[in-house]
C-alpha cells in the first residue's frame, strides 16, 4: 500500500497509527487489528481510499479523525472501527453485511448514520436548505455519528490552512461556526469548541485573530507574573486543608477575547477577564461536592467574591454532564479574576463531554441529552417548520443557560434562560400546552407569558376553549413549543383556506365565470397580498367581500385581453431606476470566471470598498458584493452556499467609498477639531458626517467619511490614532 502516501504522508500515518494503538488499549476485541489491515488493504486496491475533494489523503484523514474521536472525546472500539472503515462501504468496495458479521451490529449503525452524512455533503448539501434536516436527523439516530463527524471537521478545520481553494477553507469555517461549534457545545466538548471557534475566526477574520493573538503573547510576562501572584496564597492555603490539587491559570480562548473586544467596544487592556484560574481536586466521589465548597470557602475568605458572578453546576449539572462551580473574586491590584473548583472526574467531563460522562456513569446515554436528541427528532419531523426557523430554534436552545423548575409533584424541568409558562406546558405535553390559559407559581397566578426563574413550582391551568394563537411565538423561547404552535396554526389555516376557496369557486360558478388560476394569482399579487393565504384568510373572515373580488378579477381579464393587441416589442424595455447602483462598464470588480459587465450592488450590512476581500452574493435582485468579514458571511455560506461566487478587486480605484470610524479618546474640547483637521488635509477624501456622546471623562464618536481603497482608510486610522488624547480607532463598517 506504499504507493497511496508520500514519504511525509507515510510517516505522517504510522506515528498516528502507533498512538492510536496505543491510547486504545485493551478496548479492541481479537481479531480487530488483523481484520482491518485486511479490510482497508481489499478496500484500497478495489480502488477506495483516493484522494477526496480537498485533495486529502483519506486514510491519513481518517487516521487522524480516529485519533481524535479516542485521544480527545473519548470513544474507544465501535466509534474507532467506523472511522477508519466507513470510506470502504461508502464507495461499495465493502458490503455493510460484513461490517456486521465482522465488527457487529454496533460499528455498523454507527456507519450506516456515517454514510447518510456523507452522501448529503457528497451533493453538495448546504446546511440550511432541506438537506439540514435531514443531515441533523442522522446525527439524532446515534450521538456517537455526531461526535465522528466533530472530529472529522476539527481536523479538516487543523489543516485547512493548506488547501488551494480559499472559498473551500471559507465554507469548511462557516460550516464549523454555524453548525459543528454548537454541536460541541451542546455535547460538552468544550475544548474542542474552542479550537474551532478559533479556527473559524482564523480563517474568517485574519486580521482581528492576529490582533488578538499577538497581544497575548505581548501580555504573557506580566499575565504570568499575576497568575503567579495570585495563586501562591491560595496554594498554601490548600495545603494547609490537606487536599490533593492541581491548581494552575488558562488564558481564554482568541474568540472568546474577539467577542469582548467587538461586544464591549474596548480596547483589549481594558479586558479584566483575559484569564481564569482553575483549581482540579482529587477528590473521591462521595467527597465531591463537600470539598469543592471547601475550596470555594478558602478562596473567598481571601478574596472578595462577586455574588453576581457564582454559578453552581455542582448542585444541578448542565444537561450535557457539566458540573463545576465557577465565581469572580477581586485578586490583587484591584482586578477581578474567575475562579473554577472542580474534581478530576469533572475536569475530564469538561474536556471530553459525553464520552466521558458515559465512562464514569456507565451508561449508553444521559437524559438530559437523550431529552434534548428527542426534542430535536421532533422538531426536525415538522414539515412545518423552515430549515431557517430550524437554525434559529436549533442554535437558541444550545446556547441559552438553563433553569430548573418543578411540577406540583416535584418533576425537575430543564428548560432555556428566559422560558415562560406557556414553553414549561409544552414542555409537559403538547396537549396541556396548546390548551393553557394561565398558572399557579408559588401561589401566585400568573399568564402564560410570565418568565420563569429557577426554582420556581409550576401548576399548569388549561381550559377546553383555548387554542394557539399567533401572538404566541413572539414570547415563547423553546424550538418545542415554537414548533407545536406553528403545526396548530398551520392546520387552523389550511382549513381556513379550504373553506374560502370553496365559497370563492361557488360564486364564481353561480355567475358563470369560469376562473383562471394563473389570472388570479396576478390579481391577488395586484390587490397587495404577498401570501396566497392570506388572502382567503381575509376572505374567509369576511374583510374581503367575494363579489368585489370577482367585479376586480373580470376586470384584470378585461385589461389584459386589450394588452394582446398592443405593440409586444415594448415588452423588454426596462427602466432603470435612478435607487439602481449598476457597475459601470468600467468594471473595478471581477466577478467569478472572469466575468466583467455584470449587474452588482455593494452590501449596506458591511459596506465594502476597494481593497478589501470580498465574495459576491446572488440575489433576486442582482449580485451583492460583500466583504469576507462580513458579519453575515458565516449564515450566507452555510445558507446559501451555492448562491455564493468569488469576487475580487481589479485595475484601479476611481469611485469613493463610505466608511464608519468609531474613535475613542480623552473628552478634550480640542480633539474633535484636530481630528476634522487631520481628514480635512488629505486630498481626495470628504468628511460626510460625525456623531459624538461623551461621558465619564471620554469621548466616544462615529465618523463617516469618503475614500477611495483601503490602503488610504489605514493611512487615515493611522493618522487619526496619532491624534493627542485619541486611545482607539476601528472600522465598523
Amino acid at each position: 500500500m506504499e504507493n497511496i502516501f508520500t514519504k511525509s504522508e507515510h510517516k505522517d500515518y504510522i506515528h498516528a497509527y502507533h498512538r492510536l494503538l496505543k491510547d486504545m488499549g485493551d478496548a479492541l476485541e481479537p481479531g480487530d487489528i488483523e481484520n482491518l489491515r485486511r479490510d482497508v488493504e481489499s478496500a484500497y486496491t478495489q480502488g477506495a481510499y483516493r484522494d477526496d475533494i480537498y485533495g486529502l489523503n483519506i486514510l491519513v484523514r481518517n487516521i487522524h479523525t480516529a485519533l481524535i474521536v479516542s485521544e480527545e472525546i473519548g470513544l474507544k472500539r465501535a466509534s474507532i472501527i467506523s472511522t477508519l472503515i466507513s470510506e470502504a462501504v461508502l464507495s461499495g468496495k465493502m458490503p455493510i453485511g460484513d461490517v456486521e458479521k465482522n465488527y457487529g451490529s454496533d460499528v455498523s449503525g454507527i456507519i450506516n448514520g456515517l454514510i447518510k452524512t456523507q452522501e448529503l455533503y457528497s451533493k453538495n448539501a448546504v446546511i440550511e436548505t432541506e438537506n439540514f434536516r435531514k443531515l441533523l436527523l442522522s446525527f439524532a439516530e446515534d450521538v456517537r455519528v455526531v461526535l465522528i463527524m466533530i472530529a472529522d471537521r476539527l481536523y479538516l478545520m487543523r489543516v485547512a490552512k493548506h488547501f488551494q481553494d480559499e472559498e473551500q477553507r471559507m465554507k469548511i469555517a462557516a460550516e464549523a461556526s454555524y453548525l459543528y461549534v454548537p454541536l460541541a457545545h451542546k455535547l460538552g466538548l468544550y475544548k474542542i469548541k474552542s479550537e474551532l471557534e478559533d479556527l473559524s475566526l482564523k480563517f474568517r477574520d485574519r486580521a482581528a485573530y492576529d490582533f488578538i493573538a499577538r497581544k497575548i503573547n505581548e501580555t504573557k510576562t506580566s499575565r504570568d507574573k499575576y497568575i503567579a501572584a495570585f495563586i501562591a496564597p491560595i496554594e498554601e492555603k490548600l495545603k494547609d486543608a490537606n487536599l490533593k490539587f492541581d491548581i494552575k491559570g488558562r488564558t481564554k480562548s482568541i474568540h472568546s477575547i474577539n467577542n469582548k473586544v467587538q461586544k464591549q467596544k474596548v480596547e483589549f487592556e481594558n479586558i479584566y477577564d483575559l484569564f481564569a484560574v482553575r483549581v482540579v481536586l482529587e477528590s473521591p466521589l462521595e467527597k465531591e461536592k463537600a470539598e469543592c465548597w471547601q475550596v470555594y470557602s478558602i478562596i473567598t475568605d481571601m478574596y472578595q467574591p462577586n455574588p453576581k458572578r457564582l454559578k453552581d453546576w455542582l448542585s444541578i449539572p448542565k444537561s450535557n454532564g457539566y458540573e463545576s462551580l465557577h465565581t469572580t473574586v477581586m485578586g490583587p491590584e484591584g482586578r477581578w479574576v474567575e475562579v473554577q473548583i472542580r474534581t478530576k472526574r469533572m475536569d475530564e467531563i469538561a474536556e471530553r463531554g459525553l464520552a466521558a460522562h458515559w465512562k464514569y456513569k456507565g451508561l449508553k446515554g444521559e437524559d438530559g441529552i437523550d431529552d434534548w436528541l428527542n426534542n430535536m427528532r421532533e422538531a426536525l419531523e415538522s414539515k412545518d417548520t423552515s430549515p431557517g426557523d430550524l437554525i434559529k430554534d436549533f442554535k437558541m436552545d444550545l446556547y441559552d443557560e438553563e433553569i430548573f423548575v418543578f411540577t406540583p409533584k416535584g418533576d425537575l424541568f430543564k428548560l432555556p434562560k428566559n422560558a415562560t409558562v406557556l414553553d414549561f406546558a409544552f414542555a409537559i405535553h403538547t396537549g396541556v400546552g396548546s390548551k393553557c390559559v394561565s398558572a399557579i407559581i408559588n401561589g401566585k397566578n400568573v399568564t402564560i407569558k410570565h418568565r420563569l426563574k429557577s426554582g420556581d413550582q409550576v401548576d399548569i391551568h388549561t381550559s377546553p376553549n383555548q387554542s394557539p394563537r399567533q401572538d404566541w411565538l413572539n414570547f415563547v423561547v423553546t424550538s418545542k413549543a415554537r414548533v407545536k404552535i406553528k403545526q396548530s396554526l398551520k392546520e387552523a389555516e389550511n382549513k381556513q383556506v379550504a373553506l374560502a376557496k370553496e365559497l370563492l369557486q361557488r360564486r364564481f360558478k353561480n355567475r358563470k365565470i369560469e376562473e383562471d388560476e394563473g389570472k388570479m394569482m396576478r390579481l391577488i399579487k395586484k390587490i397587495g397580498y404577498k401570501k396566497v393565504t392570506d388572502f382567503y384568510a381575509d376572505i374567509a373572515t369576511e374583510k374581503l367581500d367575494v363579489n368585489t373580488v370577482i367585479d376586480q378579477y373580470l376586470e384584470l381579464e378585461k385589461k389584459e385581453a386589450e394588452v394582446e393587441y398592443a405593440d409586444r416589442s415594448v415588452e423588454n424595455y426596462r427602466a432603470v431606476t435612478p435607487a439602481e447602483e449598476i457597475a459601470q462598464s468600467d468594471d473595478a470588480l471581477i466577478i467569478d470566471q472572469n466575468l466583467t459587465g455584470i449587474e452588482y450592488k455593494l452590501a449596506k450590512c458591511c459596506n465594502p470598498i476597494f481593497g478589501d476581500e470580498i465574495f459576491g452574493f446572488v440575489s433576486s435582485q442582482g449580485i451583492r458584493i460583500h466583504r469576507k468579514n462580513c458579519p453575515n458571511a458565516p449564515e450566507l455560506f452555510n445558507r446559501f452556499g451555492y448562491r455564493v461566487v468569488n469576487a475580487r478587486w481589479s485595475g484601479k480605484s476611481d469611485g469613493n467609498y463610505p466608511i464608519t470610524l468609531r474613535i475613542i479618546g480623552n473628552d478634550d474640547i480640542g480633539i474633535v477639531t484636530n481630528i476634522t483637521s487631520v481628514i480635512s488635509k488629505e486630498n481626495g477624501m470628504t468628511l460626510r458626517s460625525i456623531s459624538v456622546d461623551s461621558s465619564d471623562g471620554l469621548f466616544q464618536g462615529n465618523i463617516t467619511v469618503l475614500v477611495c481603497n483601503t490602503s488610504v482608510m489605514d493611512s487615515l486610522i493611522k493618522k487619526i490614532k496619532a491624534v493627542k488624547g485619541v486611545k482607539q480607532v476601528t472600522r465598523i463598517y
